[in-house]
């Protein structure tokens, strides 16, 4: 198909200094759990996006220092010349397919509790470091040697990036990340010197880094700066105003500004809070006090909107961290005209939560997702059947439409059997609670690419039992049939169940099935601690019921801490006149009171509760599942070869997890797997030589 003429722009070449990018496609840096551990993975998976179109491919942050890591995150380090092979693997990897890559320089500054290393962190002033995890360490202000010393480790950090083969470096100075924002901020900084007070002064530092950079190796690399140009809390930090003064003062210096918010649980905000191109009031104006490109964000998908952020003036470049991975083929899709293929993001940042976990990305929409190297997966291509095997897949839900559409691809035939009317599983109803309509896209990407498909034949009111199954004729048969809510208290805190008498008692499936408490003083009991407590609390209260919420945790939805949501989820819930009682466990509740218990102390308090609602763990629906295995006698005689059971039906848990599960179902589908070997590559540093005597001997024994 050709290329709709309206996108022709978003193809236009970009000089970023003494560089060109072939588009307007800019992957801005993210994070992705790979980092200095996962080199071969991390290059991989950069190389897809460049494969996928984009004109820049960027880095994560690469620590510059080691005065400045984030341990326990796990990012890129240039900190010597034995980082260098490391991170020319990536460059390599990206300029496979004609893109320029990125290295984002980073010296994180009082971010940095420097929990590896343990040197002593440095930023403007003496504060605690500003880190996620609120570490007990604090930070010393930086004095006009440790200045000096920043400015020649950015130098030297930019020469090996160089010799790393990049395109591009970064100076950062955004998200309360970069260290220069510290300086930047009148919160943090509280210097009188010549690196304090007025905005000048407290610019300067990032004036002579970027100074520092260009003439270290601004003849032959672009140089971009990336600058927060809100904190989102007014005149107290770094707002608005500061920063187009500071971008007006240092218009001409980088070869490319890339604006984000800060902090970062503001610049990758949720899909439940904003929706796509959320930043264009922060950014809009900033192009036109620089001729240098400008590139932005927010969470772009729709190439209309892309197009119009070029025409009106907004940015030069499209920027984007989590549509890329979603879709790493975005660029391509619109290139080709195949706009109804892009998969697009659904802002859950379930990829921000291995970031914050220390472990590999995941996507939602995108299983291959830090699986490029590891299992050999790619998020457009899957290899060809190895056989004219037939398949019933039982259930529409993710884990099912995953594997039915990449079974389709593969060339099988495919029939796939749904109890209900409608296909999309548990997505069906959660969608359409509050603030999760852009998760139902989950659902429609998949529809929309098997519906055309001539191999996969969809049934619908397909209640199926073990003898349907067994007369079908199918050699292979998938149970994708879900999960369902408990109806007790039995999940994390509690395992047995809490007596519940003479009070009503709902389950999420009940409330999204329409069902509703008489009562309109209701407690909600979560211990599950993922988004639905909070949307189910949303939802209620916006009905007129007056809603408690309990929870064992800290606070409600405590693990949306991993996408950085929890806090936003719980001023919301406060704002909607929601009480929230953490620390407890629903002990027992009988008709109008419930009797909560302290998980500390197990002090009771007995509070008044109409109706209680529980959103504690769920069971695999495996009913079909059972009454099949009963029949294995059967299985030869009916021409059955395998049953297979994936997603929540076999283990409830994310969307992302039971998309996953039906990618790697068709992926091994046909094949042997040796249940002895690792299921996915890794990587092992190789060791250094090592004298244990020369070691001992500084630690002579007496």
């Amino acid at each position: 198909m050709a290329r709709d003429p309206r996108y022709d722009i978003l193809f236009d070449q970009v000089r970023i200094g003494p560089v060109v990018a072939k588009n307007r496609f800019f992957q801005v840096p993210h994070c992705n759990g790979m980092g200095y551990r996962d080199p071969s993975a991390l290059a991989t998976m950069r190389a897809v996006k460049a494969q996928g179109g984009w004109g820049v491919v960027c880095s994560e942050q690469a620590e510059i220092h080691p005065s400045a890591e984030i341990c326990p995150f796990i990012e890129l380090r240039v900190w010597s010349e034995q980082d260098v092979p490391m991170l020319a693997r990536v460059a390599d990897s990206i300029h496979q397919y004609d893109s320029l890559a990125g290295l984002q320089l980073c010296h994180n500054g009082m971010n940095a509790p420097n929990l590896y290393s343990r040197e002593i962190p440095m930023g403007p002033a003496d504060l605690p470091v500003f880190s996620v995890f609120n570490d007990p360490v604090q930070a010393r202000a930086m004095d006009k040697q440790d200045i000096r010393n920043l400015r020649r480790w950015h130098r030297d950090a930019a020469l090996r990036a160089k010799r790393a083969g990049y395109d591009i470096v970064y100076v950062y100075a955004g998200k309360l990340f970069g260290g220069p924002m510290f300086f930047l901020s009148r919160r943090f900084n509280q210097r009188t010197d010549e690196y304090g007070g007025c905005l000048e002064n407290r610019a300067r530092l990032l004036k002579e880094l970027i100074e520092e950079v260009k003439d270290a190796v601004g003849d032959s690399l672009g140089v971009a700066c990336r600058i927060s140009v809100d904190e989102m809390i007014g005149e107290e930090g770094f707002h608005a105003a500061e920063a187009r003064d500071v971008i007006s003062h240092l218009a001409e210096l980088p070869d490319l500004w890339d604006l984000t918010l800060s902090s970062w649980d503001n610049d990758s905000q949720t899909s439940r809070f904003v929706g796509e191109g959320y930043q264009e009031p922060y950014v809009r104006g900033v192009k036109q006090l620089t001729t240098k490109p400008v590139v932005g964000v927010g969470r772009f998908t729709s190439p209309d909107l892309m197009v119009r952020m070029v025409k009106q003036g907004v940015l030069d470049c499209i920027g984007a961290a989590r549509p890329s991975i979603a879709d790493p083929f975005i660029p391509e899709k619109i290139r080709e005209g195949r706009i109804e293929e892009i998969r697009e993001c659904i802002g859950c940042n379930i990829c921000v939560s291995g970031d914050h976990t220390s472990s590999i990305i995941r996507c939602t929409q995108n299983p291959a997702m830090g699986e490029e190297w590891r299992r050999g997966w790619h998020p457009e291509y899957i290899r060809a059947k190895e056989s004219d095997a037939r398949v019933l897949v039982v259930g529409g839900g993710p884990a099912g439409l995953e594997a039915a559409m990449m079974l389709g691809r593969r060339g099988y035939e495919v029939a796939l059997a749904e109890r209900g009317r409608e296909l999309g599983g548990r997505l069906i109803h959660e969608r359409r609670l509050p603030g999760l309509s852009a998760w139902g896209r989950v659902a429609d990407y998949r529809i929309g690419q098997i519906t055309p498909m001539t191999n996969l034949e969809t049934f619908f009111e397909s209640d199926l039992s073990a003898e349907d199954l067994l007369s079908f004729g199918f050699a292979h048969i998938v149970l994708a049939t879900g999960s369902s809510w408990r109806r007790d208290t039995v999940a994390r805190n509690m395992l047995h169940a809490a007596p519940l008498e003479g009070v009503e008692c709902f389950t999420p499936d009940d409330l999204m099935a329409g069902a509703r408490p008489k009562a309109k003083q209701v407690l909600l009991y979560d211990d599950d601690h993922y988004y639905m407590g909070g949307v189910l609390a949303e939802l209620l209260a916006q009905e007129g019921y007056e809603v408690t919420l309990v929870t064992p945790a800290a606070g409600a939805s405590a693990w949306t801490f991993n996408t950085m949501e929890q806090h936003k989820i719980q001023a919301r819930l406060l704002e909607q006149n929601i009480i929230i009682r953490a620390n407890r466990t629903l002990a027992r509740a009988q008709a109008g009171h419930a009797t909560l218990a302290c998980t500390f102390t197990g002090r009771e308090e007995t509070i008044e509760a109409g109706a209680v609602i529980l959103v504690t763990a769920r069971l695999p629906l495996l009913g079909l599942a059972k009454a099949l295995r009963t029949r294995e006698a059967d299985w030869a005689d009916a021409g059955i070869k395998s049953v297979t059971v994936i997603g929540d039906a076999l283990a409830p848990g994310t969307i992302a997890a039971a998309v996953w599960s039906g990618r790697r179902y068709a992926e091994e589908f046909d094949t042997t797997p040796d249940p002895d070997a690792l299921p996915f590559r890794r990587e092992v540093a190789a060791l250094l030589p090592f004298d244990f005597s020369a070691v001992m001997a500084h630690n002579p024994q007496r």
